[in-house]
């Protein structure tokens, strides 16, 4: 029987995140199954022999162990989306929506992992593409969302949307969010985007701040192409990726968006459907 190896990928900036991972390697030896590490982590916790170089985490482990929070999850599934591996995150962080368990889970967390007691749940992902005069400048990938606002100015932006190049609607305000099912509890649920059921597959649009008594979210089949064109009277705007990679965007620069070819795959260990979730995150909204 194959070795089970799991890779334990850490957000640095959660000093409780490297004690955690520290005290629960002994206990994943102890159990059989192997560990890697990132080198700065492994020099942390003194165990160089456990070190492989972040990117090629992919080559040795069969899960990913993040610790961290939700932004620490999207930041691994951008890296990782090409390679396919299994995620189970554990929450260091604040609300916690993506992250599956907490640091006391952990002992039987390992159990069902070796009993085979989990599921995986794939979640869609977005391809984003920067054209700027004719030519592709950028390609980006992105679990929660991809976001394009005005800068630090108040005056408006105009984002045109085209599918399939016809004008599907013109929104006029803040910016506008393209988010998968997974990010409508995000930044999109912020702006009065909807809740949808991460399991499904779809587009979402919402307007942020629309000076428009009318203009409201769309949800599109994710077989749909979206390209939006947007312009300005200054040169202040910005695209963004799941909130942490930011771009400047000029005036008429094209941003394309569909479906990407990659799924990020999470384990799903607790007997809770995504309500049980939402409603113990925000607790309100559903009676128990």
């Amino acid at each position: 029987m194959k070795t089970l190896t799991i890779g334990l990928a850490i957000n640095r900036g959660k000093p409780k995140a490297l004690i955690v991972a520290r005290e629960l390697i002994p206990y994943l030896e102890k159990k059989g199954i192997r560990v890697v590490l990132e080198q700065r982590v492994a020099d942390y916790v003194d165990r160089k022999d456990l070190a492989v170089p972040y990117r090629d985490f992919y080559k040795h482990a069969d899960i990913l162990f993040v610790f961290g929070g939700d932004g620490t999850i999207l930041g691994i599934a951008r890296d990782f989306a090409p390679y396919a591996i299994p995620i189970l995150g554990i929450n260091l962080g604040y609300l916690g929506f993506l992250s599956e368990a907490e640091p006391e889970d952990l002992p039987d967390v390992v159990e069902a992992l070796l009993e085979g007691r989990y599921q995986t749940e794939n979640r869609m992902m977005l391809q984003a593409e920067l054209i700027r005069n004719g030519k592709l400048i950028e390609t980006w990938h992105a679990l929660n969302d991809i976001g394009i606002a005005k800068g630090s100015y108040s005056r408006m932006i105009t984002c045109k949307i085209f599918l399939q190049n016809k004008v599907l609607n013109t929104f006029y305000g803040d910016g506008l969010i393209v988010s998968t099912p997974t990010g409508s509890t995000a930044y999109s649920m912020s702006a009065g985007g909807p809740i949808v059921a991460p399991n499904m597959q779809a587009l979402l649009i919402t307007p942020v701040c629309p000076h428009s008594l009318t203009a409201r979210p769309i949800i599109l089949s994710p077989t749909e192409e979206i390209t939006i064109e947007v312009s300005a009277t200054h040169q202040e705007i910005g695209l963004s990726v799941d909130g942490q990679i930011g771009y400047q965007l000029e005036v008429f620069d094209q941003i394309r968006i569909r479906r990407s070819p990659y799924t990020t795959i999470l384990i799903k260990w607790k007997d809770r459907t995504f309500f049980d979730v939402i409603r113990d995150k925000f607790h309100q909204g559903l009676d128990k």
